[in-house]
């Protein structure tokens, strides 16, 4: 079985580049499950219902997010839906370990056409983020329901080593550990000894001529005069990064990890 998991789509620009990309992508790797992280898909900060649809148009079968998932006030309502659906706005998740009572999930199981069993898991980081609770007591608690064996997880977080620790910490059982949040795709995708995949962050896919996909003239006014100033998502260079893994249906064990970077 392959998996295609696409890190965060930034703006316009993110979302033009996957577009151009996918379909080959998904016919060349024989991609099976096509997860993507949408959260910045809305000019770089958010998500809306309508760019929701437009990344399901393009194959994909959930779509996961991060901090900036309430960016887009019109997003609630949409992702107010029965945990027992398997729509298309049931599939947008956001971290499960938000406050309870927050609008949707953080946990979707799924079966392909084939009938192959998957779940998607998505979770916040908490350090130098906003408060949540625990990821790694979260992750054991969706752990203990989840009766798929093809398990993959979108961790959002800021620091390199709390992606690291909660990789080792699920090694074995999940099929991967997928960092995302800051942008920035690092050089570290690896099979841990349990058979889990891991890469600490997948990067975006959108615009690298930028601050993190932000107009590079705003954020540098922010730097030298620590004046507020309204970011812009960028256009410049823009690439898709997302990575590959390749696992044994039945076991859940990833055998294989690829990270791809795509331009135009």
């Amino acid at each position: 079985m392959n998996i295609l998991f696409v890190g965060d789509v930034f703006g316009s620009a993110g979302r033009h580049i996957v577009r151009e990309h996918l379909p080959h992508v998904i016919e060349t790797n024989a991609v099976d499950l096509l997860i993507i992280n949408g959260e910045n898909a809305a000019g770089g900060f958010g998500i809306t219902p309508s760019i929701a649809e437009e990344i399901f148009d393009l194959g994909a079968h959930v779509i996961t997010t991060g901090n900036h998932i309430w960016d887009k006030r019109e997003i609630f309502e949409y992702m107010t839906v029965p945990a027992d659906s398997h729509e298309r706005r049931r599939r947008v998740l956001r971290p499960a370990n938000y406050a309870v009572g927050t609008p949707g999930f953080g946990v979707y199981q799924g079966e392909l056409s084939t009938g192959q069993q998957y779940a998607v898991l998505n979770l916040q980081g908490r350090v130098f983020m906003s408060s949540c609770d625990d990821p790694f007591r979260k992750a054991d608690e969706l752990l203990s329901k989840i009766t798929a064996k093809v398990i993959l997880l979108d961790i959002h977080a800021e620091t390199t080593s709390e992606k690291v620790a909660l990789g080792w910490y699920l090694d074995g059982r999940v099929t991967a550990v997928m960092g995302t949040h800051t942008h920035i795709p690092t050089a570290d995708a690896r099979l841990l000894p349990g058979g889990t995949a891991f890469i600490t962050d997948v990067g975006m896919s959108g615009p690298y001529d930028s601050v993190i996909g932000v107009e590079t003239e705003l954020v540098l006014n922010r730097f030298l005069t620590g004046m507020p100033g309204k970011f812009e998502a960028a256009k410049g260079n823009p690439k898709m990064c997302a990575a590959l893994i390749g696992c044994d249906g039945t076991t859940g064990r990833a055998y294989s990890v690829q990270h791809l970077i795509l331009g135009e």
